[in-house]
């Protein structure tokens, strides 16, 4: 019987002269692995086999698009594998039926353009970009797109004439800034300039002017950086006021004459600014020539004035009138700007130990902003989190939320806790806000944070407890529909829009019901909408409500002329011809107003409505029917009526030409009547 023996012991423990790595052994396991764990590959036999797959997959592609052809995946799905077939036509012909699904889908679009290039069918992309761009012109990706094509082609004139195109439109800035760029990567500088010219009319910001003086100071001269400085601060304060001028604008002039070592260029510039800019819109501008001073001027004369006399001068208005808060914050301001965050410290202390005397809203509205600028600056600037959090904690506790609160301390304190990535503090701080004080501010931050989280359902939570607590508040209304059909739940929608009209009080109702109407207008439900005007009709039988229906007629558009009329003219909808059969619904509007209003003995209301009616015929109407019409206008008079204090005022009356026919008519028959009773009777003659 033999014995058992143990492992084996292993003698020699140094390492072995090669080492295998862990990278090396996975490499060789995928590539020894068998082949039966392999993905099956399908082997066709001949060209018939091919044909009946192909033809299989296709009908089942078919049957996914006829179940659901709103979805995009199943095209996407449906036109790669046509592409994978070689089938370049078919996958064309599949993007095209979906863009006639989604006309207005950029990933469509992008996806479609896509599969061109990749194919190098590089005439076929730019042909699409170009109706990309033509349908969707607000879509800033479909014009990066077709930059990039033809810049990557070399076609630097044609990329040119894309820019140009684009910027017909007005683009953001960052269009007009690769703009800049494509010039600047070719040299181009004076096409830059003319850019730069067009982009500070549409954008006349400070900051686009910035640019432009940087451009100069690269790539132009001395004189040119000096004229756009001056020609932005001219400009501005033509067209905004000098009250609008920016003081980034005379802070970064004066820092370019100082490079160009033209101090006393730079020490008026900082004078002008100081001077024509109020004191609150010109801190940062201060500070900046406080500092240019400690450079270039005298220290002892900068640190006694700017330091030493402004903080004695004000500890003497504070200690005359300690609740003048104005005072404070300029205190406060100027010790930020001096740097010692004890000093800052405690004037914000002093400050907020300043509690208004009375519980009125209107002497806490200035303090409660020394609790937002020291928060603000012990989080920004001491980076002291948790001393921020104290002064919000701090002032909520003041504040009595029983008579009064304010809104925008309980959003400040709030946005701070979403900052420091503290979502459920600051959920947990907004409810208990809307429960203790409800206001329509708090529940709008409230709502616009969840939607920055995509947390619909907390949305639709948060619009029925607003519409509960101000059901009269039509933008509450209006908010939670339009979130409802971005979401796409169309008929959440129409429900919220018939309670909100259903309300026995709103503060703006007609806005409520315009937002009603075009939502179906836009959604091409034109049937709902007319009945929408009809049941608005019968509340409140206004000229505005008339001619709006008339307009809502004249702009639906006929299927049949919609069917012939081609793609390009969607672009523009003033430019598409008015059928005569939208004129008559329009005309039939017109006449129902007039009537009803004739009806009613609305004088002034009908007035306007012919008015409206007259401008119709002018631009759609023939020459009879705008006669017809003008026939109709009434004449204005001026007349005076009694008053209860047996006073008189003037008022203007219209005199319409059929009731002024009538009036004519009854004097004749009572002249008639008065010749018949001086005759005994007996009228002769003609008469």
């Amino acid at each position: 019987m033999e014995h058992s023996r143990g492992p084996p012991r292993v003698k020699n423990k140094a390492p072995a002269p090669v080492q295998i790595s862990a990278e090396q052994l996975l490499r060789e396991a995928v590539d020894r692995q068998e082949t039966a764990i392999h993905k099956p590959t399908q082997r066709f036999a001949d060209l018939e086999e091919l044909k009946e797959y192909q033809g299989r997959k296709r009908r089942e592609f078919e049957d996914y698009i006829r179940r659901n052809r709103v979805r995009l995946a199943n095209w996407f799905q449906y036109a790669q594998w046509e592409l994978e077939q070689k089938e370049f036509a078919r996958a064309r012909s599949i993007f095209e039926r979906a863009l006639d699904v989604h006309p207005n889908n950029t990933q469509l679009w992008v996806r479609y353009v896509e599969a061109e290039l990749k194919n190098r069918n590089i005439n076929h992309a730019r042909n699409l970009l170009d109706r990309a761009v033509t349908r969707l012109p607000r879509v800033p990706k479909l014009w990066y797109k077709y930059l990039w094509v033809m810049e990557m082609l070399g076609d630097i004139p044609g990329t040119r004439q894309v820019f140009d195109r684009w910027m017909q439109w007005q683009p953001d800035e960052d269009a007009w800034n690769a703009y800049i760029k494509l010039e600047k990567r070719y040299g181009e500088y004076d096409r830059a300039r003319q850019i730069f010219r067009m982009y500070v009319q549409v954008h006349p910001e400070p900051r686009t002017w910035l640019k432009w003086a940087k451009f100069e100071e690269e790539f132009g001269t001395t004189d040119m950086v000096r004229d756009v400085f001056q020609t932005a601060i001219q400009t501005i304060a033509e067209t905004l006021g000098d009250d609008e001028v920016d003081e980034r604008l005379f802070i970064a002039f004066a820092r370019f004459e100082a490079r160009q070592k033209e101090y006393e260029r730079a020490r008026a510039i900082y004078r002008f600014g100081l001077d024509n800019l109020p004191r609150s819109r010109s801190m940062a501008l201060h500070a900046q020539y406080t500092t240019f001073e400690k450079q270039f001027g005298d220290k002892e004369g900068v640190e006694d004035v700017v330091l030493t006399k402004r903080r004695k001068l004000y500890e003497d208005q504070v200690r005359e009138n300690p609740k003048n808060y104005d005072v404070w914050f300029d205190f406060a301001r100027l010790e930020e700007a001096g740097g010692d965050p004890e000093r800052v410290r405690e004037v914000y202390e002093r400050a907020i130990a300043q509690v208004p005397p009375t519980q009125e809203k209107r002497h806490w509205r200035r303090y409660v902003f020394l609790f937002l600028f020291y928060a603000i600056w012990e989080e920004l600037h001491a980076k002291d989190v948790d001393r921020a959090r104290q002064v919000y904690d701090a002032c909520l506790q003041l504040i009595p939320h029983k008579k009064f609160t304010f809104a925008k301390v309980w959003v400040a304190k709030a946005h701070f806790e979403v900052r420091q990535g503290q979502l459920t503090a600051a959920r947990k701080l907004l409810g208990r806000a809307i429960g203790m004080c409800p206001k329509d501010r708090l529940f709008r931050e409230y709502i616009a944070l969840e939607q920055k989280l995509y947390e619909f359902h907390r949305c639709r939570t948060l619009y029925e407890k607003w519409a509960l607590y101000n059901p009269a508040n039509c933008d509450t209304w209006i908010k939670w529909a339009d979130l409802e059909r971005g979401l796409e739940d169309y008929d959440r929608t129409r429900a919220i829009f018939e309670v909100a009209i259903g309300q026995p009080v709103l503060d703006m109702p007609e806005i409520v019901w315009k937002a009603y109407i075009d939502f179906e207008e836009e959604e091409g439900q034109y049937e709902r909408a007319r009945a929408l005007y009809e049941r608005l009709l019968e509340k409140a039988s206004h000229p505005k409500v008339w001619i709006s229906y008339a307009q809502f007629e004249i702009n639906i558009p006929d299927d049949e002329e919609d069917e012939e009329r081609p793609e390009e003219d969607d672009e523009d909808d003033e430019e598409r011809p008015v059928s005569e059969a939208a004129k008559a619904r329009a005309r039939r509007v017109f006449e129902r107003a007039d009537k009803s209003m004739r009806d009613a003995d609305l004088r002034a209301e009908r007035a306007t409505l012919l008015a409206a009616w007259h401008e119709f015929e002018k631009t759609h109407g023939s020459a009879d029917d705008i006669d017809r019409v003008a026939r109709m206008l009434p004449r204005r008079t001026k007349k005076k009526r009694r008053l209860d204090d047996d006073t008189f005022e003037e008022y203007i009356d219209y005199v319409f030409p059929a009731d002024e026919q009538q009036t004519k008519n009854l004097s004749n028959l009572l002249a008639l009547a008065s010749k018949w009773k001086q005759t005994g009777g007996t009228i002769t003659g003609g008469d």
